[in-house]
């Protein structure tokens, strides 16, 4: 849809901007009604993917076609209103202003925000409020759970904006501001010369906390490790015929890990014969799930303890890895730890190439030290971006909450009717006793308090 005559012009040519993402403001440029020409060109930071795919959201297109016409409206907010009072015109009639396609998208979605009580032109921007407020929680699951969303929704709901005060008041704020508003669209936020607050996701949600006088602390959400960085592990992976990757599982960041191999390029990483994770019985389980969120073949060896004071998970990796390299002719690994015990085995594998990523907290100034002497490329789990690593965090969450309520909560529904009979001394035949089943005990339901205190409930009748 071309936006020209809303006399939006965008922003400078933005470059490429060094380790960003540009997710967030994909959605929110969608949201609030970006031109799809903004999307298609390459030196603009939304992502014309996010576009194909919110074009195929309803909820997602009707806020978008609401805040479209909100903001033409607001934009030639008195020419509209003199054609409606001197040539008796209604929005259907003024395609100038009042985009054909939203109206036609809108009723397609079964919204309608034309009202014949709607006397004033104030009225149908009170109508496109009111409907807005109604509806953007559909829109709620487009964004990661990590950014506030109250802080996202606020952006679209017009102060005041069900009265006609409250519409004046913005419209001139939004007026007396008009250059600083993001592609001149509309939102709700304390406008002001940021430049294009939507140049990338690090910018707009550190700028969307500010805001709300909040600090926003979540940096590997937002950015990803530079072109230098991944370049580098592309050249390894490529000049090398065979490259395995092995991980210390005791060591290493499961969800740091996944998120990196993310964030590499698909083909590039496929050339990886195969992951070999070396973990130990006292560290996190999510380790043996990792296979189901990437595509590379992975060998998960859980190491069993004979002293409980002490790992065998470094020893183990160690003689495999020997065992790799003069057994199987492997030339190439990746060695994911922070250990710099494993310089041990760097140094005595003169012939093999060694990359290593490692975290900050975990590695020392010693090991970096060796392995830049050494010329070995090492770079950090924790500059890739995690934004992408919520959904293995949810299932492993939901894993561990289901083998822990496996171990706690079990019981048969037909003992406790069975002990329910005893109790009260009264007798089913088996039709009743099956018709109380399937009236009862399969549509019992459960209930959690305020103390996440959970109960049974049954139906009365």
């Amino acid at each position: 849809m071309d936006l020209t005559s809303l006399g939006i012009s965008s922003p400078a040519p933005v470059p490429a901007y060094k380790d960003s993402v540009y997710d967030l403001v994909s959605e929110v440029a969608y949201l609030i009604g970006v031109p799809k020409r903004i999307f298609e060109n390459d030196f603009e930071s939304p992502q014309l993917s996010v576009y194909e795919r919110l074009e195929l959201d309803k909820s997602a297109r009707i806020i978008r076609n609401l805040c479209i016409l909100r903001t033409s409206i607001e934009r030639n907010f008195k020419k509209i209103n003199d054609l409606m009072r001197m040539e008796y015109k209604g929005l259907y009639s003024i395609p100038e202003y009042i985009y054909p396609e939203c109206l036609k998208q809108l009723g397609e979605d079964g919204v309608d925000f034309i009202k014949r009580s709607s006397t004033k032109l104030c009225h149908h921007v009170i109508e496109i409020n009111r409907i807005i407020s109604q509806r953007i929680h559909n829109c709620k699951n487009i964004f990661p759970v990590w950014i506030k969303w109250d802080y996202i929704k606020e952006l679209f709901l017009m102060p005041n904006g069900l009265t006609e005060a409250g519409t004046k008041t913005a419209a001139d704020i939004y007026y007396a501001n008009l250059s600083f508003y993001p592609y001149q669209m509309y939102i709700n936020w304390p406008p002001k010369d940021e430049g294009n607050i939507l140049y990338n996701d690090k910018k707009f949600a550190t700028l969307l906390y500010s805001w709300h006088n909040d600090r926003f602390m979540e940096g590997s959400k937002v950015s990803d490790a530079g072109a230098y960085i991944k370049n580098s592990i592309y050249d390894f992976i490529n000049e090398n015929e065979n490259t395995v990757l092995v991980v210390d599982c005791e060591n290493s960041d499961p969800y740091k890990f996944c998120a990196a191999l993310r964030n590499l390029d698909r083909e590039i990483i496929k050339k990886i014969s195969r992951i070999i994770l070396f973990d130990d019985v006292h560290t996190t389980d999510t380790w043996s799930i990792l296979e189901s969120y990437i595509r590379i073949p992975v060998e998960y060896l859980l190491i069993e303890r004979i002293k409980q004071d002490k790992s065998l998970v470094d020893i183990r990796l160690t003689t495999r890895v020997c065992k790799e390299h003069w057994q199987n002719q492997v030339n190439a690994f990746v060695l994911v730890s922070s250990d710099s015990d494993y310089w041990g085995l760097i140094s005595a594998l003169p012939d093999a190439e060694f990359l290593v990523m490692i975290e900050h907290t975990k590695c020392g100034p010693d090991m970096k030290s060796a392995l830049e002497e050494r010329g070995i490329f090492y770079c950090y789990l924790d500059d890739f971006y995690t934004g992408n690593s919520e959904d293995i965090k949810r299932d492993a969450i939901l894993r561990e909450m289901k083998r822990w309520a496996d171990d706690r909560f079990h019981f048969n529904i037909n003992e406790m009717l069975d002990s329910a009979l005893y109790q009260t001394r009264i007798n089913l035949s088996e039709e009743e006793r099956r018709y109380f089943t399937e009236r009862y005990l399969k549509t019992m339901t459960l209930n959690i308090d305020e103390e996440g205190e959970l109960s049974l409930g049954f139906k009365s009748r």
